[in-house]
């Protein structure tokens, strides 16, 4: 069973949430095969039950002490550009498709999202073109990110975040 999980971190984001389970987002995961979608929503004040989607299994919690074993039986990860959770997911090497939240003010998370699609890390988008990204997106296109180089990490962040 194909797993898609999705994770805003410790804060809300209801717009991802929201997005992932309309009826458009949810018919392109399906036609892509994958049937399980499982969500952490954090604070949001979304919290869908499993029979809120019909055309996929669904399974919705706020908060875990660690989400590391939804990462690992995910086939597709759908995150908000939280470093951490981009961090946890590209070392799992899971397929990342990383939603950026339009909304926030001095957006450093679009920074790191856009170095790490450069580097062909992962796929991005925003909450409003989370559903086309969906339809064409191809994840063969990403390649590794290499872990256990914290020098090199750190270069990456000054770089992304402008600190160079």
């Amino acid at each position: 069973m194909k797993r898609v999980f999705v994770t805003v971190g410790t804060t809300s984001f209801d717009d991802l949430i929201e997005r992932v389970t309309s009826p458009e987002a949810v018919q392109e995961l399906k036609a892509r095969g994958y049937q399980h979608l499982v969500l952490q929503v954090g604070q949001g004040s979304i919290l869908p039950d499993s029979d809120s989607c019909h055309e996929l299994t669904l399974e919705a919690f706020r908060f875990k002490d660690s989400i590391a074993e939804n990462i690992r039986c995910a086939d597709l990860v759908i995150s908000h550009a939280g470093a951490g959770s981009c961090l946890e997911t590209l070392g799992a090497d899971k397929p990342l498709l990383v939603v950026v939240n339009d909304k926030l003010m001095d957006n450093h998370q679009l920074e790191l999202a856009k170095q790490l699609h450069q580097d062909s890390h992962l796929l991005y988008c925003t909450p409003s073109t989370l559903t086309e990204t969906l339809k064409t997106m191809d994840l063969a296109v990403l390649s590794p990110f290499l872990p256990g180089q914290p020098k090199h990490f750190a270069n990456f962040l000054d770089k992304a975040l402008g600190v160079q």
